[in-house]
C-alpha cells in the first residue's frame, strides 16, 4: 500500500476544530515517519467551499459526487449544520455509497447524525456530543446510542463525542495502523495531555459539578480533586474550609446536590474508572491512590455507580485494535 486515502466530508455548519483535528495529527503522523503515509482529502457537495461554525470559509480538493476512488476511512465531520446535512439525501446517498468502499467509516461529534441517516448506524453503539445524544436516540431509535464515551467502535465503524475527541478518536486509528509509538509521538507534537482511551466520559464530574455560585464549595471541591487519598471526612473538610460540618453539608447540598461524603465517594470512584482504563495499575494501587480503604471498597463503590466492578469495567472499556 503506497499510502491510506483518509477522506473527510464537510459541509456547510461543519465545526472547524473537528475537521482540524483530524487532518492536523494525520499531518504530524506522516512527518513522524508513517508509512505507509497518509493522504488527506477534503470533500464537499459540488466540491463548493464550505463556511464553518466559526464563520471561517474552507476549500475542498474533491467533490462528493464524482469521487470514486476507494478510501481507506471516510469521516464525516460534525458541526452545526449537521442536521441540514443530514436530510440533504445526495449528500446521505454518496456518504452511504464511499462508506461501501472504504476499510473503516467514522464520524465525528454530531457527524454522526449524517451516518445514522444513511443507516450506517442501524443497531450499533454508537455516541456523540453528549448534548445532541438524546436527539440522536429520537430521532434514529434503531441505533445504540451511548451518551457518555468519549468514541465507540462497533465493528468497522466509529462515531465520537464532541470537538476534541476527534483527537483521541484518531490517535486510536493512527496507533491501530502504525503501532502505539508513533500515536505518542503524535500525541507529543500536538502537545496532547493524554491520550484518553474511548470509554472516558465525555463529561467528569470535575467539570459539571454545580459549584461555581459558592466561592467556599467550588474550593473545597479543588481540595478534594487534588487529595483523594487523604483524609477527605466532613469532619476534616470543615476543619479546612474554617467553618462547621452542618453549615458545609448544608452549602454542598444546596451547591451540589449531594453531601460532601457522597461527593467525595463520587470524586474517588471517578477518578479510579480513569485509571483502570489509562494504566495497568493492579487494583490495589488503584485503590490506594485514589483514597479507598481496600479493594472491596473500591469494588463497593463500583458496583454501586456502574453496577460492575472494577474489574469489569476495566475490561469492557480497553480499546481493542479493530481486525
Amino acid at each position: 500500500m503506497a499510502e491510506r486515502l483518509f477522506l473527510v466530508i464537510g459541509y456547510d455548519g461543519a465545526e472547524l476544530l473537528d475537521i482540524a483535528c483530524v487532518t492536523s495529527s494525520l499531518d504530524i503522523a506522516n512527518r513522524a515517519g508513517a508509512s505507509p503515509a497518509y493522504r488527506t482529502v477534503l470533500a464537499t457537495p459540488g466540491r463548493q467551499p464550505i463556511t464553518c461554525d466559526s464563520g471561517l470559509r474552507l476549500d475542498a480538493a474533491a467533490s462528493l459526487e464524482r469521487f470514486t476512488e476507494p478510501p481507506d476511512t471516510v469521516l464525516v465531520t460534525g458541526g452545526l449544520g449537521h442536521e441540514r446535512a443530514a436530510a440533504n439525501p445526495v449528500l446521505v446517498g454518496h456518504v452511504r455509497r464511499l462508506a461501501a468502499l472504504a476499510r473503516r467509516v467514522a464520524s465525528v461529534c454530531t457527524g454522526s447524525t449524517v451516518l445514522a441517516a444513511a443507516g450506517l448506524l442501524a443497531n450499533r453503539r454508537a455516541t456523540t456530543h453528549w448534548m445532541y445524544a438524546d436527539r440522536l436516540a429520537r430521532g434514529y431509535p434503531d441505533v445504540r446510542v451511548e451518551r457518555d464515551p468519549i468514541y465507540v467502535r462497533d465493528g468497522n465503524v466509529a462515531t465520537s463525542g464532541g470537538v476534541t475527541s476527534a483527537l483521541d478518536l484518531t490517535l486510536a486509528f493512527i496507533e491501530e495502523d502504525h503501532g502505539p509509538a508513533l500515536a505518542r509521538g503524535v500525541a507529543l507534537g500536538a502537545v496532547a495531555y493524554l491520550q484518553r482511551p474511548g470509554g472516558q466520559t465525555q463529561r467528569s464530574m470535575f467539570l459539571t459539578s454545580r459549584t461555581s455560585d459558592d466561592r467556599l464549595v467550588r474550593r473545597t471541591t479543588t481540595h478534594i480533586a487534588g487529595h483523594l487519598g487523604d483524609d477527605l471526612s466532613t469532619g476534616a473538610l470543615a476543619r479546612a474550609a474554617g467553618v462547621s460540618e452542618r453549615h458545609l453539608a448544608r452549602l454542598f447540598l444546596t451547591c451540589v446536590g449531594e453531601t460532601p461524603a457522597q461527593y467525595v465517594r463520587r470524586a474517588r470512584t471517578e477518578a479510579a474508572a480513569h485509571l483502570l482504563v489509562s494504566t495497568g495499575l493492579p487494583l490495589a494501587a488503584v485503590a490506594r491512590r485514589c483514597g479507598f480503604g481496600s479493594t472491596e471498597s473500591l469494588r463497593q463503590a463500583f458496583l454501586g455507580r456502574y453496577a460492575m466492578p472494577p474489574s469489569r469495567y476495566r475490561l469492557d472499556r480497553t480499546p481493542v485494535p479493530a481486525g
